[in-house]
């Protein structure tokens, strides 16, 4: 497996300046943050998406994922999401998941990772089996393209969202009938819902096609630490990655850490380095 980190911590920074940052430390790939201030496909032309391009093989680095997750340039961390009671609001996040899936072919990368159906704050209980539906014919829609593309579309657990567990996502994933529909395996998710990542990463393998990483509190409250802080056992966990023949990114996921980005990279990879030597 291959280390990466994600631009999603570097907000202060321009994207430009961000790269050069995480390549600089040492990480093997990149995640773009497909929102504002960095990635946010109708903010960037051709000109721009060769830039980027240029500058990822000039800091011999490689795309390890499109987080097309947020949507600030609409609204928030996760509205518009893909269970929006409002049609509008539910075919931006289609649309957004697209234009996301189309920028990936043009930039060379193999995934973008979305939102696993929205939150239910409010929601009632007994219309989540029509909001399951909801989700899977709007990834459905998103599929065509992405296999036109040939760009995985990443579904991302999280808990209080539509999707937080691995059974939900499995038996989600029965009634997805695409094969560039798969998992964004968060580590620091599964974990934050009493489930075991590194048993599960055998379990999901036939659907993992990346993992994010960060370190959870031994509370389990899902909230992104540096690893090495939390109570996450990474050394098992990358173990199991190891003994199912993972070959792909593991990046690193610090938003909160905006005010400190490059320290917070670098403590990671320093502490991570030693664990995967």
């Amino acid at each position: 497996m291959k280390l990466a980190f994600s631009t999603n911590a570097f907000k202060a920074y321009s994207l430009e300046d961000s790269i050069k940052e995480i390549a600089a430390i040492g990480y093997k790939g990149v995640e773009l943050l497909c929102d504002v201030p960095h990635a946010y496909p109708p903010h960037l032309d051709d000109k721009k998406i060769q830039s980027i391009k240029n500058l990822i093989t000039d800091c011999n680095i490689q795309i390890s994922n499109l987080n097309a997750f947020t949507l600030y340039a609409i609204d928030d961390v996760f509205h518009p999401s893909w269970i929006e009671e409002n049609e509008k609001s539910r075919e931006s996040r289609i649309q957004h998941t697209i234009d996301c899936i189309q920028m990936a072919k043009e930039l060379g990368a193999k995934n973008i990772s979305t939102e696993p159906g929205g939150p239910l704050d409010g929601v009632d209980r007994n219309k989540i089996a029509h909001l399951e539906k909801t989700f899977v014919n709007g990834l459905l829609k998103a599929s065509k393209i992405a296999e036109k593309e040939d760009v995985k579309i990443l579904v991302e657990p999280e808990p209080f969202l539509l999707i937080e567990n691995s059974s939900q996502f499995k038996s989600m994933m029965k009634k997805v009938n695409s094969e560039y529909v798969k998992l964004n395996f968060d580590i620091g998710h599964f974990f934050c819902v009493d489930e075991d990542p590194a048993q599960l990463v055998h379990e999901l393998v036939d659907y993992t096609e990346h993992f994010h990483l960060a370190d959870i509190n031994e509370n389990r409250v899902h909230n992104h630490l540096i690893p090495g802080l939390g109570a996450i056992n990474f050394a098992r966990v990358f173990k199991a990655i190891d003994d199912v023949g993972y070959k792909g990114f593991v990046t690193v996921e610090l938003y909160p850490y905006q005010s400190n980005p490059i320290e917070a990279a670098q403590k990671s990879f320093d502490y991570l380095r030693d664990i995967t030597i």
